[in-house]
């Protein structure tokens, strides 16, 4: 059977699509072409209820193989003591990490959206928030950093069951010992979300939650650079309950194709060559900051730590991040709106925009590029009349196809 011609047209389009524009989303990566391959192989064809050597269904001896693959390389990566490799999203894991560890109701400290949280920490529209109480710390309006004394006061008031520490736009290292210490004053459990940072903490350039944390969960798309997919490791005392939360807690069948592209991830982030790819994803935020901030562009909290920032657009430029968001994509630079700490505007246009390295970093852009990249966006961003637009985007054009990320 070939490809339904209107699903390969489109297919085709997104591909272009990727090759043309230059993607700065925090949460997305190009995967290598053996990911992508494992991904669309026949193990897709495979349902394998249960744990490797557990299954419910016959002929699993070789997806049995390839999970503990995962497994292994995933746990010698992170040195954790138990890893579920099944979880089919960062959401997904966070579910079932809930479920392992809480009844409903139960009390959960976790980061505002505002401040740089996650849906799934407690957003009253997710089920995080419908099914458990969240309080919410945010950051320091001065700093616009954690402030842990106040983190802590919020903990010995509430006693919470769970603390969550982790984040999907704060920039700044996040200190797992004092969240560590504060969890012990309370007797709470200690979540880490590192769905965005794993990359950096497998390279060993961001401060390491499994020395402090109960339960780790992530993704394997960001900084991992792996398959979309979920994880979760924890230690050894807690295994069973975290498989049995992930199954039959809050899943069927693993996805097997998507698994063995996990093990491959973990692979390629064993290898001496990804420390130095995360190396420069740091230096080109560090360069773009660099290029925003002499140009008078407001950084929350700043600068930044791992492999994003968020520019404040509605005091630098008088501007929504929606705003904001739709002229970049006018010269083929695509970013997302994001909300900034104590934000006045609603999050439909938001007051300011994150921006990530991964992807250009995947690329193959260096500081000079990055910082070249910067300055075409406050070029534009500072100037959007259709003229100058339409002259930025060549230019981008011709930086995307250097940097044309299908044959490095």
């Amino acid at each position: 059977m070939i490809i339904n011609e209107k699903i390969k047209t489109l297919i085709a389009k997104e591909e272009q699509r990727q090759k043309e524009e230059i993607s700065l989303i925090a949460s997305e990566n190009y995967a290598s072409k053996a990911i992508l391959k494992i991904t669309g192989s026949i193990l897709t064809n495979k349902y394998a209820e249960g744990l490797p050597l557990k299954r419910y269904y016959g002929g699993c001896e070789n997806i049995d193989q390839l999970e503990l693959l995962a497994i292994k390389y995933g746990k010698e990566l992170f040195h954790a003591e138990h890893l579920n490799v099944q979880p089919h999203s960062g959401s997904q894991a966070n579910a079932a990490a809930f479920l392992a560890f809480l009844n409903p109701n139960d009390v959960i400290l976790a980061m505002s959206l505002n401040s740089g949280g996650h849906l799934t920490h407690g957003h009253h529209l997710n089920f995080s928030g419908q099914y458990y109480r969240f309080v919410t710390y945010d950051v320091d309006k001065k700093t616009q950093l954690l402030n842990y004394e106040n983190i802590l006061q919020l903990a010995l008031k509430y006693k919470p069951k769970m603390i969550i520490a982790g984040a999907s736009s704060y920039s700044r290292f996040i200190d797992f010992k004092k969240f560590r210490e504060i969890a012990n004053k309370v007797n709470a459990f200690l979540l880490v979300d590192m769905a965005h940072i794993a990359g950096l903490v497998a390279a060993k350039l961001h401060p390491d939650p499994f020395l402090y944390a109960d339960v780790i969960t992530s993704t394997t798309h960001k900084t991992l650079r792996g398959p979309r997919g979920g994880i979760i490791f924890c230690r050894k005392k807690y295994a069973s309950l975290i498989d049995k939360a992930v199954f039959p807690g809050t899943q069927g069948g693993p996805l097997e194709h998507v698994i063995a592209a996990k093990a491959q991830a973990f692979y390629e982030a064993l290898q001496p060559e990804f420390k130095t790819y995360q190396n420069q994803i740091l230096k080109n935020t560090k360069a773009m900051i660099k290029a925003f901030k002499k140009a008078n562009f407001i950084i929350v909290s700043q600068t930044s730590d791992n492999h994003l920032f968020t520019i404040n657009t509605f005091e630098s430029l008088n501007i929504s991040g929606k705003k904001a968001t739709e002229i970049l994509a006018k010269i083929n630079v695509i970013v997302n709106k994001n909300v900034i700490p104590f934000d006045h505007l609603k999050p439909y246009y938001t007051s300011g925009i994150r921006i990530g390295t991964p992807l250009i970093t995947t690329r193959g852009f260096k500081e000079k590029d990055a910082y070249y990249l910067s300055e075409l966006m406050i070029l534009a961003l500072r100037n959007a009349n259709e003229t100058n637009l339409a002259t930025i985007k060549l230019k981008v054009l011709k930086l995307a196809q250097e940097f044309n990320f299908y044959e490095t």
